[in-house]
Order: C-alpha cells, then sequence, then structure tokens
C-alpha cells in the first residue's frame, strides 16, 4: 500500500491542530506486535535474488532501463514505523502552526488517529517503493515487511517463496516507473504537500487530491500492465485470492475504509482497464509515454476515454 493515499486520509480525518508524535508511534507500537524476523541468510539472499530477477525481466519488457536499491531492508512492523514516521511529520508540517479553540482536544485526536493509521498500515503493508516517502539519507528505499508477507501467504493458502517473488515484482515496476519519470517524485509530493496545506488553511484540498488520485492510478495501472508481463509465472490464483483479502478488509475494517484500501483497490481496476485500452490500439511502448511528463497523465476524464488520451498524445 503506497502512504501517499494515507497521507491524505489520514490529514483529512484528524482535524486541526499539533500531533504528539512520540505518543503516537508508543501507542501504534504497544497496539501492533512487531513480527518475527528469523530470517536465515539464504532467506535474505533469496529477497535480493527476486529484486535482481525482477529488474532484469521488467526491463526487458517495459524497455525502459532504470535503477534499483543496491540494498533491501527486510523489516518487521515496529522497522516499518520508524522508517516512515518521518516522511509523515514532513507532510504533515502545515498543521503543526495551526491555532485551535480546543488544543488539548485536538492534540488527542490527531495522536489517536494517527496511532491507529501507523498500527493498521503496519499490519497489512507487505512492500514499498515510495521514494518521497522515505526519511531524509536513507540509504534504504525498498522495503518488505517479512512478518505481513510470512502471514499474508499463510492466510491466502499460497507458497510463500512464489508470493514472496511475486511482491518483489510488484514493488520492481514501481521502482521502473519513476526511473522511467523523474518527475513523478516531486509531481506527487507538491500535490500531496498542497493537499495538506490547504486543510490547514481550511480549505477544501479537492483539486491537488484529484490529481494525487489520478497520477496513483496510472503508477498502480501502469505496474499491474507490467506486471502481467514480466512475472515468470501465472498468477491469476494470487491476484484473485489477494483482491480478496483486500475486499475482506474493507467490509470488515471501517479503519480499512478511512485509509483508502478501497481507493487502493479502484486505482488497481481503473489504471489497469485504461492501459489495457492503450496496449489494444497502440502497443506497450504507447503505455510508458504517460511518464514522458506531467502534461502527458490521463486526466480524471481520460481515465475513463482513453481514445481522448491517445488523440492528443503524438506518436513517436
Amino acid at each position: 500500500m503506497s502512504l501517499y493515499e494515507s497521507v491524505r486520509a489520514v490529514a483529512s480525518a484528524s482535524g486541526s491542530g499539533p500531533l504528539d508524535w512520540d505518543a503516537a508511534v508508543d501507542a501504534a507500537k504497544e497496539a501492533t506486535p512487531p513480527g518475527r524476523l528469523d530470517l536465515t541468510p539464504e532467506m535474505e539472499a533469496a529477497y535480493a535474488s527476486d529484486v535482481r530477477d525482477a529488474r532484469e525481466r521488467v526491463r526487458e519488457v517495459s524497455g525502459v532501463h532504470f535503477a534499483v536499491p543496491k540494498t533491501l531492508e527486510i523489516q518487521n512492523r515496529h522497522h516499518w514505523m520508524e522508517a516512515n514516521v518521518p516522511t509523515f511529520r514532513r507532510a504533515f508540517e502545515p498543521l503543526e502552526g495551526q491555532e485551535v479553540a480546543l488544543p488539548g482536544v485536538s492534540n488527542t485526536v490527531n495522536t489517536g488517529t494517527m496511532a491507529v493509521a501507523l498500527a493498521f498500515i503496519a499490519r497489512h503493508v507487505l512492500g514499498q517503493y515510495d521514494p518521497l516517502l522515505l526519511a531524509d539519507g536513507d540509504e534504504h528505499d525498498l522495503y518488505f515487511v517479512h512478518p505481513n508477507i510470512v502471514k499474508a501467504a499463510d492466510t491466502l493458502d499460497v507458497d510463500f517463496q512464489r508470493f514472496r517473488r511475486w511482491i518483489a515484482f510488484h514493488e520492481v515496476t514501481h521502482a521502473a516507473e519513476f526511473g522511467a519519470a523523474p518527475w513523478l517524485s516531486d509531481f506527487l509530493g507538491d500535490r500531496m504537500r498542497a493537499g495538506v496545506s490547504d486543510l490547514a488553511d481550511a480549505k477544501v484540498a479537492k483539486d491537488a487530491f484529484r490529481d494525487l488520485n489520478v497520477a496513483m492510478t496510472a503508477v498502480e495501472g501502469y505496474a499491474e500492465l507490467l506486471m502481467d508481463e514480466a512475472f515468470d509465472d501465472d498468477y491469476d490464483d494470487l491476484r484473485r485470492k489477494l483482491d480478496e483479502r483486500r475486499n475482506r478488509t474493507n467490509v470488515s475494517s471501517l479503519v480499512g475504509r478511512l485509509l483508502g484500501f478501497q481507493l487502493k483497490q479502484k486505482q488497481y481496476e481503473r489504471g489497469r482497464a485504461f492501459f489495457d485500452d492503450v496496449v489494444d490500439a497502440r502497443g506497450i511502448e504507447a503505455a510508458a509515454r504517460v511518464w514522458d511528463g506531467p502534461d502527458y497523465l490521463p486526466t480524471d476524464a481520460e481515465l475513463d476515454n482513453p481514445d481522448a488520451w491517445l488523440a492528443r498524445i503524438p506518436r513517436e
């Protein structure tokens, strides 16, 4: 799960006023078992091998040259929180200086909201490649939350090694996208900060968050397209079972709905439908044109009308 949507959801829900980050993290950790990291050297090597294989295969099918981290971090749930909280803090800076009528109440609500969000995401995130959302100076920008991958494979009744490899391929497709579009991180970051700033000024952050949603729909849809082409095994069963897992989460958890799990599913489906139509019309090379620049991203309307996007994008 990307944190872009999560930042949006928590910012919208938490209102105004300061937030006690240390208390939020402590509460989230108290509510969340870290999970076991009983990794053998062979298991660590297998994660790295999956990433290398995915990089070569995605490069081959996409025609995009991109780098992936020379190192990757295999985390437990508490590690994931610690790695991502600095980014949440930067994203929420526009809210920090606000004056509120009931600062004590606001602080409590905001801190509690963040604690619940961190705990929920940390229990569900499987892998992460989100360059913007990492701590400054952190050399690790490809994360795998091992206890969640083990648990998900067991819950879905699928082979762990095959499932782990599939997650690695999915995260490497995101590396390909950011490699093909050097502007993408700044674009997403600007829109996210604009949305949070509008909320801080008591404005409706509709435009910024709409742009963010459209861009993330393209990101997830293109990743799905590359996965179909790159993964070295049929994975219909994995996709079906993971979709069922998401749907169960959405139905059973109010927190899941608030944090955008339903939105995430719609992004996969809507983005993939858009790119399927583009590929049918012009081939997979045309699909990569979305990364030529921000103006090449589809609009919200064009996501549902790929012909309109194709009509304004010149052929190479």
